[in-house]
């Protein structure tokens, strides 16, 4: 059975920096608790508890809590009101929804004298002749009983039937005690009826897998999908008998069912895990060496050359919400590979990168992980800008000529420059003859005019 644990406690005390000496208030609601334990002792300020939605038997270890003043344990299992004689200070107690039967333990609350409010709805009590006015007049400190408040007339006229409605009240707890007990007897039954017939459906499975017969074991394997379309036609039809099946509300049958929910989530996970283990691993490389294309998240994506910046870039449209926690990418000079919640996308690369200089980020605005891959051989593109300060010239005796005396490095278009270039205005002098330059002759050779020649006053004459 599930009881209240330090770490449930720890955690539903985040409004108190989860530190539990000190707490004053605590929802333990819809926590599936069986047992209600431990509270008296690491809680000892309580003022406030909220238990209902559990499956809570019984009211106890509660009695230590000296500060409470209002306790809720609705839609729970309990039968009769006890063990809340030492919470001095309780004011407020909801039994709504739960299976009290036993008016008279609410005898126990004469101790409760700052008791003001009590909620009894939907318990059978509730059912009995005269129940309303038998709690009036045995609990003069209420103030409401089920929402509505007690007129002072309303208490006197209970006080005055009060021997009555007692010795009634006591006639039907009998009958609906003995009730009870067969209630619990035909739960009993059925509850040793399914456990047989569980035992006997392991006891067909296991003869059935017994290696008596060997021969069908390859044809099992074969035909796997055929025992798994049985079972799971079993379990449907197994559902649909369960809640089908009319059955009394009992702490027994709420219990069962509870029971029967736990065993269909543990079966599910089970089965979950063992397909989990059972699966084969992702073949992402080859034993000859060879990388795969592998999307097995199924994810849209984009692959860009951005030749300007010399870089690859993947756009991977993980999911929006996703935390990015569970992405993994490796990025490796050939391929990429990206873990999608444990689900690996590979992506052979078209050129080799550098995985040292390469970047992963998240947009902000579509989620996408954009990895940033630059490429392992650098090209430098130059930007060639047009020149606007020396025009375009027919003249190709002037190109010919200026061209002659230079060692050409690199194929330019003289006409891209931008910047005036001198020696294409005035031609390089001819050298003649042998020896050093300013002992020869010098022999200077005629500018042709030509159309589009510009003379150029800054340039100093030669």
């Amino acid at each position: 059975f599930l009881s209240v644990t330090e770490d449930l406690v720890r955690r539903r005390a985040e409004h108190n920096n989860c530190e539990i000496f000190s707490l004053e208030e605590i929802s333990l609601h819809q926590q599936e608790i069986e047992k209600l334990e431990h509270l008296d002792k690491w809680c000892r300020d309580l003022k406030i508890l909220y238990l209902q939605n559990n499956l809570i038997p019984k009211i106890e270890n509660v009695g230590k809590l000296k500060k409470l003043e209002y306790l809720n344990v609705a839609l729970n299992n309990i039968e009769r009101i006890e063990n809340l004689e030492g919470c001095e200070e309780l004011k407020k107690l909801d039994l709504t929804a739960n299976f009290i039967g036993e008016l008279s333990s609410i005898e126990s609350l004469k101790c409760n004298i700052h008791l003001k409010e009590l909620f009894l709805v939907g318990n059978p009590c509730t059912e009995f002749e005269g129940y309303r006015q038998f709690v009036v007049a045995t609990l003069h400190q209420l103030k409401y009983l089920d929402s509505k408040e007690i007129e002072r007339s309303e208490r006197i006229k209970a006080l005055q039937n009060y021997p009555e409605v007692k010795w009634k009240i006591r006639e039907q707890e009998r009958a609906y005690l003995l009730k009870r007990a067969r209630e619990k007897e035909e739960a009993q039954r059925r509850m040793q009826e399914r456990k047989d017939k569980k035992q006997n459906q392991m006891d067909s499975k296991l003869g059935f897998d017994s290696p008596d017969s060997p021969q069908e074991k390859p044809n099992q394997v074969e035909g796997d999908g055929e025992p798994e379309t049985c079972r799971t036609v079993e379990s449907d039809e197994e559902d649909r008998r369960f809640w089908e099946e009319p059955t009394p509300y009992t702490p027994e049958s709420r219990l069962e069912t509870h029971r029967y929910i736990e065993e269909k989530r543990r079966a599910k996970d089970n089965i979950r895990e063992t397909k989990k283990r059972e699966m084969p691993p992702w073949t992402l490389i080859t034993t000859e060496g060879k990388v795969l294309n592998v999307n097995v998240p199924k994810l849209h994506f984009s692959l860009k050359d951005d030749e300007e910046n010399n870089q690859i870039i993947l756009d991977l449209a993980v999911y929006r919400h996703l935390d990015t926690s569970l992405l993994d990418v490796d990025v490796q000079p050939t391929y990429i590979r990206v873990l999608v919640k444990g689900k690996p996308f590979q992506l052979v690369l078209p050129e080799e990168v550098k995985p040292d200089s390469s970047s992963a980020k998240r947009s902000q605005t579509t989620g996408h992980l954009v990895v940033t891959m630059p490429k392992a051989k650098e090209i430098i593109l130059a930007k060639q800008k047009v020149s606007t300060s020396i025009k375009h010239s027919d003249c190709n005796t002037l190109q010919k000529n200026t061209r002659s005396g230079q060692v050409e490095k690199l194929e330019v278009d003289p006409s891209k420059y931008s910047f005036p270039d001198v020696t294409k205005i005035i031609q390089e002098k001819e050298r003649t003859g042998q020896g050093p330059i300013k002992l020869q002759p010098e022999k200077v050779t005629e500018v042709k005019s030509c159309v589009d020649f510009e003379n150029n006053e800054d340039v100093p004459p030669l």
